[in-house]
């Protein structure tokens, strides 16, 4: 593919769309994004939460340890009463979640993509699109009205859960309400809650505190009792009534900058992918936001795809490979929607049993450890692996850890969109492949296998006692 033809059009420029887009130009793939709203970072965040798979991923792109200054870590989350997950025993560099706002990790991210040379169409929305052998091409309606196209290779739909590009290719977004008139509020607080995070359910309440860092916290409540629709009017007396009922006071809130109700649903797309158009984030899968996983599942769809399509169109792989990326991050969009809602279901038990439940499984991951480390692989996204094919060495799938190298660390051997082949004995520099393959060794002389890494983190291919004629191979069919 080149000219046109070898561009990507990415709708949407949230945080999965800005990772997609940056990583896309940093690999010198031509992006443009279309983003109907104006120019500008809204400090409306709707997520607070950075999980440490995230982290990695961000560490990865060189974002990590800045993010990391701004936000405040937490190395404990309590989900509901006597259900409190400790993060430290994570084996990661980041063994906490980060408390940060949503427009915090945009910044971060809008500067990458525009330093790698992102194009970015503000005021332009998408209205539809077409496809054919060569190409897809995006109609768009700028901000004075006017009607264009745009054509690419390939295009991405992170335009959250009312996606454009998924009601075009003609998915279905199948799934329900699951509560309804959440209330949100941005309050200031005459009296600073004990916890970074502030979460609690009583009876027919929820509520949920989370600092900005600029002397506002945003409160997310839920009052079984009061089910309206999304358009009936709000005030802070309805807020704090809902926060007194779950948390036993309201922390004396006053001048709220922005209210809202909404109604949180669980949906997701039956295909991520339809021929040369995609879904990520909230645009092919949306759930409660229990357990802070939405923004993170996003993130890490961008970071699955974004490798294999630059692969793809710089002719190193063919265009099977992007079929990976639904076989891949369905099962993980599925696996979030049954512990995010499984987490709010518990949390809002009335009935004995339910309630009977909730300290059962309070209990057992409390004490049993291969179920506490489940559960946290789960919400942190540590634990994902992605299925290997029949045969395949134990490793293949399995995320790698930031493991000390003998040349540094994982994570910065990863940089610029790299596999990263990690050998026992000295292996060349990569040859023809050096712009898209580090070669590296293990920092532990008695570490025998030869492991491929892919640039999104995890295991490509692995060997107990690997040739040069078989990591040869292996290059072949992964890096190209």
């Amino acid at each position: 593919m080149n000219g046109t033809t070898r561009t990507v059009i990415v709708v949407g420029s949230g945080p999965t769309g800005l990772l997609l887009a940056g990583d896309l130009a940093a690999a010198g793939v031509p992006v443009t994004v279309v983003e109907k709203r104006a120019r500008g970072i809204s400090n409306l965040s709707r997520a607070f939460v950075l999980h440490a798979r995230t982290l990695e991923q961000l560490d990865v792109r060189g974002l990590a340890d800045e993010l990391e200054a701004v936000g405040r870590p937490l190395d404990r989350l309590r989900l509901y009463d006597r259900l409190e997950l400790d993060l430290r025993a994570l084996p990661s560099r980041f063994p906490h979640l980060l408390v940060i706002p949503q427009y915090e990790v945009e910044k971060a991210l809008l500067r990458r993509a525009v330093e790698a040379g992102a194009d970015f169409r503000y005021e332009t929305e998408a209205t539809g699109l077409t496809q054919d052998a060569d190409g897809v091409t995006v109609r768009t309606k700028g901000p004075g009205g006017e009607r264009g196209e745009l054509r690419a290779a390939y295009v991405v739909g992170a335009d959250g859960m009312r996606s454009t590009v998924r009601e075009a290719v003609g998915l279905p977004f199948p799934g329900r309400s699951v509560i309804r008139s959440v209330v949100l509020a941005d309050v200031r607080l005459a009296e600073q809650p004990e916890t970074l995070l502030t979460v609690n359910a009583v009876g027919d309440a929820f509520a949920f505190l989370a600092p900005f860092g600029d002397g506002y916290h945003r409160v997310i409540g839920w009052n079984r009792a009061r089910d309206v629709p999304d358009d009936t009017p709000l005030d802070l007396d309805e807020i704090k009534e809902i926060t007194r009922l779950a948390l036993g006071r309201d922390h004396g809130m006053h001048d709220a900058r922005w209210m809202s109700r909404f109604h949180s649903d669980e949906r997701q797309a039956p295909a991520y992918r339809v021929g040369r158009a995609f879904l990520a984030g909230d645009a092919a899968h949306v759930h409660t936001p229990a357990g802070g996983q939405g923004m993170n599942t996003g993130m890490q769809d961008a970071a699955n795809l974004s490798w294999k399509l630059a692969q793809v169109l710089d002719g190193h792989a063919p265009d099977s490979l992007l079929d990976t990326y639904h076989a891949e991050r369905h099962p993980v969009g599925r696996a979030v929607l049954r512990s995010s809602g499984g987490i709010v279901r518990l949390a809002m038990a009335r009935r004995s049993t339910a309630l009977a439940l909730r300290a059962a499984l309070a209990a057992v991951v409390t004490h049993a450890a291969p179920v506490r480390r489940r559960a946290l692989g789960q919400v942190t996204g540590v634990g994902v692996r992605y299925a290997a094919p029949l045969g395949a060495h134990r490793m293949t799938g399995l995320r790698v850890p930031d493991v000390t190298l003998r040349g540094g660390r994982l994570h910065q051997a990863l940089r610029g969109g790299r596999f990263v082949l990690i050998t026992p004995e000295p292996y060349g520099d990569g040859g023809a492949r050096k712009e898209r393959l580090a070669v590296e060794r293990w920092a532990s002389g008695s570490r025998r296998t030869t492991v491929l890494v892919r640039p999104d983190g995890y295991v490509a291919w692995a060997s107990d006692s690997a040739g040069a004629a078989d990591v040869e191979a292996a290059l072949a069919t992964h890096v190209g």
